[in-house]
């Protein structure tokens, strides 16, 4: 399992508790669990494998030296770890002298079934424990859920059957909306049209395999926490823009969900009352000025004559020197900038993350986000604002993410 754990952080705040505490901290007492001998294991467990993630190959001695726990500790977690599948044995180094070790490293053959739901299309892909993208296939999509699942079925056994040397642990599927933590169903995507369907029961059935569903943006942020280097950062927000614009959170080291899994829709704040009518219902909400597709409706506004093109072209085109292209896509950027600044606002995160196909021509309009977001500064400096760099990937590792989370330890 990689379940993000900083390690540096987790390691000072287990110093912490060495000193002696005064004071009240308040404890929700319709949900406290006690602490015991296996919490201590699990913490521990999860600091090595995040050890071995981001060192490996790694020793079980360079293990114990880095997480300061004795190497009779470390070697039993190893072997419980290489029970599980989640890590694997390796070459063994040179050494000057004595016993050569044996290095250790995330088991590569584990991988995740990923999907990737939009309005019109999805992708498939299987990507490793290593957040590697080995292939994948994209799905046509109607609107009609059931009819959608079952082509979604046939392309995640094509995908399967492909990598038949590989261990699917299960499948994730990042969804343009909102799920309910507890029950796993879509409650809200206003951009998909889909009646309530159990999506999540229908490929468990046919695939035999675990499913879980997320949010795009929350996935996409749950990626990063994986498989980048994030350590340090406490807070920050993930802003998915596509058809939509969503919104993952990370506040004080945990990822928020809200009320049923209903925290961060800033996509559906109206910023303009008077503006164009929304897919929730509302007029003039952040998306419909800030996502892709109000992107293409400011170029069709600036050629009423020109042909019909997709947001991919109308990047390829703002290159190439069209004006008009470049000119509705800094529009874009502006409004996205703007909707920055009531995140900055209400959470006052130290990072945003940008996730979308905007982020192919940063360079270009980049500059814009970051200038019309600065605009409301209430203290000290405006968070840092940078790009995933990686379009339609980041969705999948964070539905692969999702599968990878997705088990406790032991």
């Amino acid at each position: 399992m990689v379940r993000k754990s900083h390690a540096g952080a987790v390691t000072k705040a287990a110093t912490a508790t060495n000193r002696h505490v005064r004071g009240i901290r308040h404890v929700d007492l319709t949900d406290v669990q006690l602490a015991s001998s296996e919490t201590a294991r699990d913490i521990n467990r999860d600091i090595v494998l995040e050890l071995i993630r981001t060192s490996q190959p790694i020793s079980r001695a360079e293990l114990a030296r880095r997480s300061g726990l004795q190497r009779s500790t470390v070697s039993q977690i190893v072997e419980q770890l290489i029970r599980e599948r989640w890590v694997r044995e390796g070459p063994v180094a040179l050494a000057p002298r004595g016993r050569r070790p044996t290095l250790m490293g995330l088991n590569e053959d584990l991988v995740a079934i990923a999907v990737d739901i939009h309005p019109r299309r999805a992708t498939v892909a299987v990507i490793d424990l290593n957040g590697r993208l080995l292939s994948r296939a994209q799905v046509p999509l109607t609107s009609d859920p059931a009819a959608s699942t079952e082509l979604l079925i046939a392309s995640m056994r094509r995908v399967e059957s492909s990598h038949a040397r590989k261990s699917a642990e299960g499948i994730g599927i990042s969804l343009p909306g909102r799920v309910d933590p507890a029950t796993q169903r879509l409650i809200f995507a206003p951009n998909l049209h889909w009646p309530d369907y159990d999506l999540k029961g229908t490929v468990e059935a046919k695939m035999g395999l675990p499913v879980k569903m997320g949010n795009a943006a929350t996935a996409c942020l749950l990626a990063e926490l994986t498989f980048s280097r994030m350590d340090g950062v406490r807070d920050a927000v993930l802003v998915t823009v596509s058809e939509g614009v969503g919104t993952g959170i990370f506040a004080h080291g945990q990822l928020i969900a809200g009320h049923h899994g209903m925290a961060g829709e800033f996509g559906h704040i109206p910023l303009d009352p008077s503006g164009p009518r929304c897919a929730c219902g509302q007029k003039g909400c952040w998306e419909t000025f800030a996502s892709c597709r109000a992107a293409l409706r400011y170029y069709r506004e600036l050629k009423p004559k020109g042909r019909t093109v997709t947001f991919h072209e109308l990047l390829n085109m703002a290159e190439e020197g069209d004006a008009a292209a470049a000119q509705a896509l800094t529009q874009q950027a502006s409004w996205i900038g703007r909707g920055l600044r009531t995140i900055v606002a209400g959470l006052s995160p130290a990072v945003i993350l940008i996730a979308g196909d905007i982020t192919t021509a940063w360079h270009r309009f980049g500059p814009v986000i970051e200038k019309e977001a600065a605009a409301l500064t209430l203290a000290d400096t405006p968070p840092l604002i940078r790009p995933t760099h990686e379009s339609e990937i980041a969705r999948l590792r964070g539905a692969a993410a999702l599968v990878f989370q997705r088990r406790s330890a032991g």
